[in-house]
Formats: C-alpha cells, structure tokens, sequence
C-alpha cells in the first residue's frame, strides 16, 4: 500500500529508525493489514475506524499475546495514523479512543553475581578462536550492558583497548562510550591475537564468525545461551538478560542511577528507574529472612 510505504519510509529516512525497528513496524502493520482485508472488503488505512482497531486488539489478546506485546502492536498503529493525521490524509487518529488492559509491570530478570564469576573465572571457554571470540562476547555483554546490535555493529576502529573505552550505535543513532574493566582488555586482546592471525583486515567487524564474516543475531544468542545454561537454571538466557545484570549489579554495589542511565544509553531516568524495583525486592528479601521481628 503507498500509505505504508511512505510511513516507513519516513521512519527509516526522517525518523532515522533502526532497521530492526522498521522491520517490526512493517511486521505489525502488515499483520493490521492482513486482519482488515479478511474483516472489511475493500480495506483501505485512512478510511478505518476505532470500531476495526479495537476488534484487532481483542483477536491479538485472543489469540494469547501478551498486553505488552498488545500494546507494541498499537503503539506500532497509533504511529502510523499520527503520520497520515500529520500529512492530512485524515482528519482524526482512530486509534485515540482504543484501550489495552493493563498489565503488571514485570522485574527484570538477571543472573546472579556468583553465577557470572563463576562464568567468567572457571575454564568453561576452550583457548581456540571459538573460545576466546565466545568469552569476549560474554564478558562484553556483562561487563558494558551494550545492547546486542550495538555489540554485533563494533567495528575495529571504535575499539580503544588502551583507554579501555567502546564506541557504540546506540538506538536513534546516537553515539556513545563506555568503559570497560583491565580483564575484558586483556580478553580482547588475547581474542584479536588469534582472530587477525586467522583473517587479518579482510573484515572491519570486531566480531566475527569462523569464516570470517560480520557476527550475526542468532550466533551471538546462540552463544549467550550456550554458556548460561552452564551457570544457571533460569529459562531466559538471552544478550539482554545480560544488560539487565550489568544495571542491577552496578546498583547493587552503589552505582548512581544518573550513571547508570548514561552507560546503557537510556533516553530517560524512568527507564533505568525499574532497576531500582529489582535491587528494593532484594533488600526486602534480606530484611525478612534476617530480621528478627519480620
């Protein structure tokens, strides 16, 4: 449809929207599109109502999605109806009077400080390049709370490995540093020896695989599950289960929100504040198992 194209378009250009965002944009979008095709006859996007949107969501949570998924989905629409509404293809955004349950908000899942170092510190990794490329990957992961696509994007030249700082691509395209620790230098060091000596500067890409080629998404998750399911039963084991340890850990040990925000890139404090909920219920915990009157 040319109203779908034009949006994403002006997502992908104007907006400067990742292309993993757009994909999902157009994912959701073609699901709505798909839903008001076999509902109305001769769909057209500026001609539907909030009669439509509001049967969508009800066949989404139907269908078992979560309200966080739900919401996604309409936030996906309501985007889209913002920017007809703007270009003066419909006089009012049908999405307006469209409401999701609410739901609870849920903590965020980390693995544990003595999980990590026992991670880490054991000889879990082998010495080859599979190894070492894994154990940087891991290490960097927990020990910077980069996002998996800015890990997959590092390239040589945003590697400081004497000042111990990152460059990252963060979401929105914006550019950040974070620092990292002597021990994860030292990780990538050793992985860099053995990489360049297999595939010297044929590829730009900080990680890669055994071919040679740029590190992609299911290899990096591949690996974050590979070696957690080692340390600890929890049933998600992905990158950002990793960031969310980071955060919690920092905190855990005195770090400041506001510092926080700033390493994991976050556009908000409110954002960062939900780890703030996860080191609280720890406290609680504590308090009662440890205080004689609790």
């Amino acid at each position: 449809m040319q109203h779908l194209a034009h949006f994403l378009n002006y997502i992908k250009y104007e907006k400067r929207y990742s292309e993993h965002t757009v994909t999902a944009y157009e994912k959701d979008l073609d699901q709505f599109i798909l839903f008001g095709s076999e509902m109305v006859g001769d769909f057209c996007l500026v001609e539907v109502d909030y009669h439509l949107i509001r049967q969508w969501v009800i066949s989404l949570m139907d269908q078992g999605l979560t309200v966080v998924s739900v919401k996604r989905k309409l936030s996906t629409l309501r985007s889209l109806y913002k920017f007809l509404l703007r270009e003066g293809l419909m006089n009012k955004n049908p999405t307006d009077l469209v409401m999701v349950p609410r739901s609870g908000k849920k903590l965020p899942q980390f693995v544990q400080e003595k999980e990590m170092d026992r991670l880490l510190d054991l000889s879990f990794f082998t010495d080859d390049f599979t190894g070492l490329r894994d154990k940087a990957v891991i290490s960097l992961f927990y020990g910077t709370g980069m996002r998996l696509s800015e890990l997959k994007g590092i390239r040589m030249n945003d590697l400081r490995i004497q000042e111990k700082i990152v460059k990252v691509l963060g979401k929105r395209n914006k550019e950040r540093l974070i620092p990292f620790p002597s021990e994860i230098a030292q990780e990538l060091i050793n992985y860099l020896g053995v990489r360049n000596e297999l595939f010297g500067d044929s590829n730009s890409y900080l990680f890669v695989t055994d071919k040679g080629e740029q590190i992609y998404d299911k290899l990096l998750y591949r690996i974050v599950r590979k070696y957690l399911s080692l340390v600890t039963t929890m049933e998600k084991r992905s990158p950002h289960i990793l960031r969310h340890s980071y955060a919690t850990h920092l905190l855990n040990r005195g770090a400041d929100l506001n510092a926080i925000k700033e390493l994991l890139g976050h556009a908000s404090l409110a954002a960062t504040q939900v780890y703030t909920h996860t080191s609280f219920e720890k406290l609680k915990k504590i308090y009662n198992l440890a205080h004689p009157r609790a």
